[in-house]
């Protein structure tokens, strides 16, 4: 009798461990089919805000280009005052920034971002080439 108690408790232990390590499997796959799932959304998630972001830095350039077109134009209208001399100079000056701001322009439009690191890195030179425009923008009449 003692025998038989002990064959059954060892046969039922070993069906629900069995039992057991199936369910655990079965377990394991959905929880790795759901971390699939999680990880994808993820991605889709982090792609949409790229895509926002390259789209905002573009209209933000876009912005600042016009401005300096703008400033361009206005630059122009003050040379027309200025004595002759200083007209030729400043008129250099003017081709100089206006070449400058076509070329910034012509960058951002052919750019094409491969990944978000390329995207990045030519964010980070494209907004130093920018501010460095800006600059010789807002020193233009004084040297």
């Amino acid at each position: 009798m003692k025998k038989s108690i002990l064959m059954l408790a060892a046969f039922t232990f070993m069906t629900g461990a069995i039992l057991t390590s199936c369910n655990t499997s079965a377990e394991k796959v959905e929880n790795a089919e759901k971390k699939v799932m999680e990880a994808n959304q993820d991605l889709d998630n982090a792609n949409i805000e790229y895509l926002a972001d390259v789209e905002k830095y573009r209209k933000e350039t876009e912005e600042k280009i016009a401005a300096n077109n703008k400033s361009i134009t206005e630059f122009k209208a003050r040379i027309a005052l200025e004595k002759k001399d200083a007209q030729v100079a400043y008129s250099q000056k003017v081709t100089v920034l206006e070449q400058k701001n076509s070329d910034l322009k012509k960058k951002m439009d052919v750019f094409k971002a491969e990944s978000k690191e390329q995207w990045e890195n030519f964010k980070v030179e494209f907004s130093k080439d920018m501010d460095e425009l800006g600059t010789a923008f807002g020193n233009f009449f004084s040297s």
